[in-house]
């Protein structure tokens, strides 16, 4: 069983490390940028642990906790807080609105993993029912179906190049994470392809202008990430 961890912090370096570093063990990682980012990644990819910042934009940890806690999908899930407030009285507050441990910042990645690693030890053996169905790669409306390679966003059915349907399979198969440029050029171009730094630029905003503006985010200076 590949566990699914969410990942939820607003400083984009950390974000990147803490994931790098999970994904080396094997875990399925997706990431938000605050509280009400993360809520809804969560409700769609129902991880098993979620690993919080306490002080972000928009929904602060506190807030964002409380929410998972009445959400009927997600009030079950292993929530952890990861905050650089250390204070006791901080961390009652994380404890008060059900998190299942509290962690400071900084912290080594090694002993990040082992508590982890500890707190999913808790979740019975999943069955095939923890798992989401086998279907066509999607994310909310669009719908990916690598067979015929088509893809259909809402009612609609639109027709890809074959390099802006690389780059939306890439972008639905991490909702929420944030992918480097680096990445998406060896992923959709090559290693042995040479490409003009303006060249992902064009095809983004081919790709923005038939899926709609809102679902590629723009990171600047560092990639993109797909908002479902």
């Amino acid at each position: 069983m590949k566990y699914r961890i969410l990942l939820v912090d607003d400083e984009v370096d950390i974000l990147e490390f803490i994931r790098y570093n999970l994904v080396k063990e094997g875990y399925e990682v997706f990431t938000a940028c605050d509280g009400a980012e993360a809520l809804r990644i969560a409700a769609a990819t129902r991880p098993h642990l979620i690993l919080l910042d306490m002080m972000m934009p928009v929904m602060d940890g506190i807030q964002a906790c409380r929410a998972i806690r009445q959400h009927p999908v997600l009030r079950d899930t292993l929530v952890v807080f990861l905050s650089a407030l250390g204070e006791e009285e901080r961390q009652l507050d994380g404890f008060d609105v059900g998190a299942d441990d509290y962690l400071t910042k900084p912290i080594k990645i090694k002993l990040l993993v082992s508590r982890i690693q500890a707190l999913l030890k808790r979740i019975p053996s999943a069955s095939s029912a923890d798992e989401p169905a086998e279907r066509p790669l999607r994310s909310d409306r669009i719908e990916i179906d690598d067979t015929s390679h088509t893809v259909r966003c809402g009612d609609r059915r639109i027709a890809l190049p074959r390099k802006e349907f690389a780059l939306l399979k890439l972008f639905c198969s991490s909702p929420g994470a944030l992918i480097p440029r680096e990445t998406i050029y060896s992923k959709v171009w090559g290693t042995e392809v040479i490409v003009g730094d303006r060249t992902i630029d064009v095809h983004i905003r081919k790709l923005r202008q038939k899926i709609g503006e809102r679902h590629i985010v723009t990171v600047k200076g560092i990639g993109y990430r797909f908002e479902p």
